[in-house]
């Protein structure tokens, strides 16, 4: 892929809905310059999902299919999850600090994509030679 193409972690694309002060002002900007291509993948509905039935998202109220659909407006891409993106999952180091399997398989879909990862999860920065991570 192009070097400006970007996938969204599910906090950066909660906070974007959100409009969330916690997103800084360069990466709203490089998420809205037209010339980037911004995708978001199936995996972060799903992880939206399970948590807010689990109720750790108590202030996120917007349906999946609202996100979704906000999503296609804001004119993002949508990634299914490909069978590729599960075989990378396996190359993905499992570290004992970093379990987390929504994560990892962002990452994976990320390294099979050859996409750089907009986060500002700390954790993603473990992978260095994976996936280039941006925030």
């Amino acid at each position: 892929m192009p070097s400006n193409h970007y996938l969204l972690d599910t906090h950066a694309l909660i906070w974007f809905q959100e409009d969330n002060s916690k997103m800084p002002t360069s990466i709203m900007d490089l998420i809205q310059n037209p010339d980037n291509t911004i995708l978001f993948s199936q995996v972060s509905l799903f992880e939206i999902t399970i948590k807010q039935k689990i109720g750790k998202l108590p202030a996120f109220y917007a349906t999946i299919e609202e996100i979704y659909q906000q999503c296609i407006k804001d004119g993002f891409t949508f990634l299914n999850i490909q069978n590729q993106h599960i075989y990378n999952y396996n190359n993905i180091t499992l570290l004992v600090d970093h379990r987390d399997p929504f994560d990892r398989l962002l990452i994976a879909t990320a390294s099979a994509e050859d996409l750089a990862i907009i986060s500002s999860d700390e954790k993603f920065k473990l992978y260095p030679d994976v996936v280039k991570v941006i925030w």
